[in-house]
């Protein structure tokens, strides 16, 4: 599950072979639905599991207030990685010289920006990893989300590195490498979190999981989606995400 989300990027390294790929209306609307997703499912179910899970653990209030806690935690370490990326090559800044022609400096923007991609998806691959482990009603809506969300960094990826080296294969490779640091983030959640499984623990990272997305949300796909230039497309493919997350859950 957490390969299939990380391969998001590999999906936009061949959609951007095809000019809808860059439709700034396209892209708007990718990013405003994922944006929508992760809201949702951040605030409607993965928070109200963990509440549930660590009122059962230590009691209803002791509950609420780590689960808030985790909450803030999990907004911390993302965007205290976002503040390590240097500004010039953080995939949040939207300022990636795709249309960039210069082929050196087009293939170095390229390269820079698959490596801090990586570094954002590694927490990315954690939070898919544990999302799945509470089973596949919340998993596949974040993998779905985060997927979405992954296409567009995989185009912003190739295409200068394609405008530098005219190799198809350049552009999709480092655009895969980017996307790999998703299950790489899963080896590390095997390793180093299973040991200390529990229903607490369980909860506690399922509220990490839920700030992590509402980071993503408002400091990437939201900003992002605006940067294209659409704003009543974002909104709507926003509601639309939404709207599809709460049907999936009233159904299952």
């Amino acid at each position: 599950m957490t390969t299939i989300a990380g391969m998001g990027t590999g999906i936009g390294a061949l959609l951007s072979l095809l000019p809808m790929a860059r439709d700034a209306r396209f892209l708007s609307g990718a990013l405003g639905f994922s944006a929508g997703v992760m809201l949702y499912v951040s605030f409607l179910d993965l928070m109200p599991e963990a509440i549930a899970e660590l009122g059962e653990a230590w009691g209803e209030r002791p509950g609420q207030i780590y689960s808030v806690i985790a909450f803030f935690i999990g907004i911390a370490i993302i965007a205290l990685i976002d503040f390590l990326v240097p500004e010039n090559s953080n995939p949040h800044e939207y300022d990636h010289h795709v249309g960039d022609t210069h082929p050196s400096r087009s293939k170095r923007a390229g390269i820079m920006l698959a490596l801090a991609i990586g570094i954002h998806n590694f927490p990315e691959g954690i939070a898919t990893f544990i999302s799945a482990l509470d089973g596949m009603t919340i998993a596949i809506p974040i993998v779905v989300a985060i997927m979405l969300h992954n296409i567009p960094e995989g185009i912003a990826v190739s295409v200068p590195v394609y405008n530098a080296t005219g190799s198809h294969r350049k552009a999709f490779l480092w655009s895969i490498i980017s996307g790999l640091a998703e299950p790489l983030g899963a080896i590390v959640a095997i390793l180093f979190l299973l040991p200390f499984w529990s229903p607490a623990i369980n909860a506690l990272l399922l509220a990490g999981v839920a700030g992590i997305m509402v980071y993503i949300a408002v400091d990437e796909l939201l900003p992002g989606a605006e940067s294209y230039g659409h704003h009543h497309t974002t909104i709507s493919w926003l509601i639309l995400g939404m709207a599809l997350m709460a049907l999936s859950i009233l159904l299952v």
